[in-house]
């Protein structure tokens, strides 16, 4: 037979519960309030009565965003140095992090102290850019991806995660006769997929909003990557009042406000993570805690 058992909140799990459902409240209003702002006529938005809905909707102030040339070709920028990047920089922190997950390696500790160094102190913007001038990587799209290529954070993630894997199993593949390649590769990074979806998350939300390489690094129009781009077009969209003090741009004096293209670029440049976050966010805790704990 089964037994129907009922469940009883206490008072304890009654208050998380709303604690907690307010403070998912107020994470979404100031989301809300963005989105509205960015499909809301320029009128409400001025007076400032656009709160969490859209006032006559429109989608002029997104369709400003996109239609521009330059945008295409910034979006396309991002989209190349995020996806190398990642790769690259997963791959240097995978082969990073195995070899110091084992204790039998040589001198370990002495390279450990070398990557704690290194994540606590850094040279600098200057001598980072003075390094990418002289390897002649300026203007080009490298110097966007190898900004970003490694982070001692991350591999201390994913290295404490491997060291939280059952030795057993690769001691059975060696006895195997495989190499450690092979046990990396066949055995690992399967069972790692948790951490290797959460860093390749942090890893891609980090290429994506990467806003001061382009500033340093880059000059060439062509080169801009999104950030940079939506940027550039807030200040134009704020000064649509060229020199003589004539109007330059009539329609969007008119129909645009800094505050709702503001809106619409945060929006424009947000979907992409947003559409990629729900496939990895089921690894994403796991990864965390699992890979934290362990040092």
């Amino acid at each position: 037979m089964n037994t129907k058992r009922k469940s009883k909140i206490s008072i304890f799990d009654l208050i998380n519960i709303t604690i907690m459902c307010l403070f998912g409240i107020v994470t979404l209003l100031p989301v809300l309030q963005v989105v509205a702002k960015a499909f809301s006529a320029e009128g409400p938005v001025i007076a400032g009565l656009v709160t969490f809905w859209p006032i006559s909707p429109q989608i002029e102030t997104v369709l400003y965003v996109l239609k521009k040339p330059e945008f295409t070709n910034s979006f396309q920028v991002s989209v190349v140095v995020t996806i190398l990047g990642t790769l690259f920089a997963m791959f240097l922190t995978v082969t990073a992090a195995y070899p110091l997950s084992k204790p039998n390696l040589r001198g370990r500790k002495f390279f450990l102290y070398i990557f704690v160094f290194v994540m606590l102190f850094h040279a600098g913007m200057v001598p980072n850019y003075l390094m990418f001038r002289s390897l002649k990587l300026t203007n080009t799209i490298w110097a966007l991806i190898f900004s970003g290529t490694f982070s001692v954070f991350n591999m201390f993630i994913v290295k404490n995660y491997f060291e939280s894997l059952p030795a057993t199993v690769e001691e059975a593949a060696k006895i195997d006769g495989a190499s450690n390649l092979y046990t990396l590769i066949k055995i690992v990074l399967p069972m790692s997929l948790p951490v290797l979806a959460t860093v390749t998350l942090f890893y891609g939300v980090a290429y994506w909003n990467n806003y001061m390489s382009g500033v340093i690094y880059i000059t060439d129009p062509k080169l801009k990557p999104l950030q940079q781009y939506l940027y550039d077009l807030i200040t134009e969209a704020l000064n649509t009042i060229d020199a003589t003090g004539n109007i330059a741009d009539m329609d969007a004096a008119m129909n645009l406000t800094g505050e709702s293209v503001r809106s619409a670029t945060i929006v424009v440049s947000t979907v992409p993570i947003l559409i990629l976050y729900p496939f990895l966010q089921k690894y994403f805790v796991k990864g965390m805690t699992i890979g934290s704990v362990k040092g």
